[in-house]
């Protein structure tokens, strides 16, 4: 779908939600849509068609966590913030105010606070190979080689995933817990953002975004990754399973990095660089130049 179509789809889910002439302001428009309606302190989020499932149940999630006291964005509360569009959900938040990413300790003491919860019969289990299958498929500045070394990748992580080692009680967690998903807003709170991937699962996935970003690529400092598992109260690294966990989300890093390379060419040397690092070709970790895919 066009940019222009989604562009569409959000303003009639607007009309419908009691949103009359919307200006909307384009925040990022790829396979979503994310808008904010000017004047509105309200963003709009239009998902890919079949997400309906998954729409719906970001706004228990958003809910849940507020009546818990958990800080994290909020629905809009307007007249429906949840709308369907010919199978494109679409849904209302409030707009939060200015704010920052977090820092490694308020990222920790938020996912403490969040893996300390009961968990809610709505959340499922954590899918951490959700679209892997499709994003290898779709690449195609991949070489045959490289293409089939992916899927017996995914194919032993996820025989791995099934024999995880013990560690500490499962529970609700985010399931995305990089920096620009915990941010910190100008009242110093630490605030959930992107709740999609929010599941039950190991407190472990959460953490491992956090310590990859010193193991595996070297963009922070011992230090600073020493006072985020001392915030947190437990240092992921040290445990049997964090390899596996490593690996998985290295993997989903490079997917997401091949499958955009296929649509946008200067994203290709990204997607191979990223390849070249699980493939043994650049040396040990920690890797350099993994850069943000936009």
């Amino acid at each position: 779908m066009s940019q222009p179509e989604i562009e569409q789809v959000a303003r009639e889910a607007c009309a419908t939600a009691g949103f009359e002439n919307p200006r909307l302001v384009p925040i990022k428009v790829a396979e979503n849509g994310i808008y904010r309606l000017a004047d509105q302190q309200v963003v709009v989020r239009v998902a890919r068609i079949g997400q309906a499932e998954a729409a719906s149940r970001e706004l228990m999630v958003a809910r849940w966590l507020q009546a818990n006291g958990v800080a994290a964005v909020e629905p809009a509360g307007s007249r429906a913030d949840f709308v369907d569009v010919d199978g494109r959900p679409v849904t209302f938040w409030r707009e939060l105010g200015p704010h920052r990413p977090g820092t490694e300790q308020e990222i920790a003491t938020a996912l403490r606070t969040l893996h300390g919860l009961s968990a809610p019969e709505f959340l499922s289990e954590v899918q951490p190979f959700v679209r892997l299958d499709e994003r290898i498929d779709a690449g195609s500045t991949l070489t045959p080689g490289d293409r089939q070394w992916l899927r017996d990748q995914l194919s032993e992580l996820r025989a791995g995933w099934k024999e995880l080692a013990p560690g500490q009680p499962r529970g609700p967690i985010h399931g995305d817990a990089w920096a620009g998903n915990v941010v910190t807003t100008e009242a110093g709170v630490t605030t959930f953002l992107d709740l999609e991937r929010a599941s039950i699962g190991p407190p472990e996935w959460d953490l491992t975004s956090t310590a990859i970003k010193h193991s595996s690529f070297g963009w922070i400092p011992e230090q600073r990754y020493e006072s985020f598992w001392r915030a947190y109260g437990y240092d992921v690294t040290t445990w049997p399973g964090f390899a596996l966990l490593r690996d998985i989300r290295e993997l989903r890093m490079t997917c997401m990095a091949v499958q955009s390379a296929g649509s946008k060419p200067e994203h290709a040397a990204q997607a191979l660089h990223r390849l070249d690092c699980l493939r043994g070709r650049v040396g040990p970790r920690p890797w350099s130049s993994w850069e943000p895919i936009p």
